[in-house]
């Protein structure tokens, strides 16, 4: 499923391909946040000509709309959304910590009023699995529960506890439904912000033997050294040959700490958010399109960039589009930030493999 290409020799970083059912990834890799079937303001086409290998998709959102039944008759997600390549769900584990105020958490699961109309939903961790099987996953997590920055350790523990059991239970559903062409589980690490019990989490998670992990929750509001703490310890704990994934992380230069940890996926909201609210990268960070300084300026975007939006437009243009409301300005803006992402994770890898990390 994942093999190793290319080691830096100064830190764990490296390049590798992880083969799904729909096709291989190269990694370090960043995923584009479709939570609900979409990536806000693109097209599956524009997606795959920014570089995008695989993108991630929300099975508690999903399984409330458009609905299992919905996507079962349609042949899976990958069809419906008229994606063909990976597809990585997220399980709503995120949704327990987000949604705080419309869920009850107990070692059964997670119930929900539903945020659409107000309905009762019990999301166990064996009912997660089969949404996402529904769906069509190339890549599942499991339920888990991600707490606040600042926690009580009392309560990291509960939380570290009532995931390592859930992620157990996962992992039993789908030995039990597992068939041709079935998506692989990762194993989730928790433990808050303690070293030793994110050491412990990342230990018995390992102990349950999945092919890949993801680290959840971090950059939940803590200060970046200690996130980086928090990330080395609990890769180091893990097996190094298998495939992780850095959960909700996307900021370029995160990414670029982060892979020196020995990450390989990452995803985030953050690159089409901005783009939605008018804010454009590069390498000098973000700028806010708006800004009166760029009412006449002819220059692209980034002079950089070889995307779409930076080869035919100016800012003094996509400026004007967004002062005059037109969703033009929003689309342009996102194949732009995507791209840029891309392009991050195409540098990273190609240093990786010239021994530059």
């Amino acid at each position: 499923m994942f093999k190793i290409t290319a080691k830096s020799r100064r830190s764990k970083a490296r390049a590798g391909i992880l083969q799904t059912p729909h096709g291989t990834v190269e990694t370090p890799a960043f995923m584009p946040v479709g939570t609900q079937g979409t990536v806000k303001a693109v097209t599956p086409s524009q997606l795959k000509e920014l570089g995008a290998q695989i993108v991630l998709s929300n099975a508690y959102h999903l399984y409330l709309r458009p609905g299992l039944g919905v996507i079962k008759k349609a042949g899976g997600l990958h069809k419906l959304m008229g994606w063909k390549g990976p597809i990585l769900t997220d399980s709503g584990g995120f949704q327990v910590f987000s949604l705080a105020d419309l869920r009850r958490i107990s070692d059964e699961g997670v119930t929900f009023a539903s945020h659409i109309d107000g309905s009762p939903h019990l999301l166990t961790p064996e009912k997660v699995v089969e949404i996402q099987k529904t769906i069509g996953s190339d890549i599942m997590m499991p339920l888990d529960e991600c707490v606040a920055y600042p926690s009580d350790k009392k309560k990291v523990i509960t939380a570290l506890e009532r995931t390592y059991k859930w992620a157990k239970r996962s992992r039993d559903k789908v030995q039990e439904i597992r068939g041709k062409g079935s998506g692989q589980l990762f194993g989730i690490v928790q433990g808050g912000m303690f070293k030793d019990l994110r050491k412990r989490s990342a230990e018995e998670i390992g102990e349950l033997g999945f092919p890949g992990y993801g680290i959840g929750g971090l950059s939940v509001g803590e200060p970046k050294e200690i996130m980086l703490d928090m990330l080395e310890v609990s890769t180091s704990s893990l097996e190094y040959d298998k495939p992780k994934h850095l959960m909700g992380v996307g900021y370029p230069e995160d990414i670029e700490e982060a892979v020196k940890f020995g990450i390989d996926l990452f995803d985030c909201v953050i690159p089409t958010r901005l783009a939605r609210h008018g804010a454009f990268l590069t390498k000098q960070g973000k700028s806010i399109i708006r800004n009166a300084k760029f009412e006449k300026d002819f220059l692209p975007l980034d002079k950089t960039c070889d995307c779409y939006a930076c080869s035919n437009f100016s800012r003094a243009y996509i400026r004007h589009l967004f002062i005059a409301k037109e969703i033009l300005a929003m689309t342009l803006m996102t194949i732009h930030n995507l791209r840029y992402m891309m392009k991050t994770m195409e540098n990273i890898r190609k240093k990786i493999k010239a021994g530059r990390i």
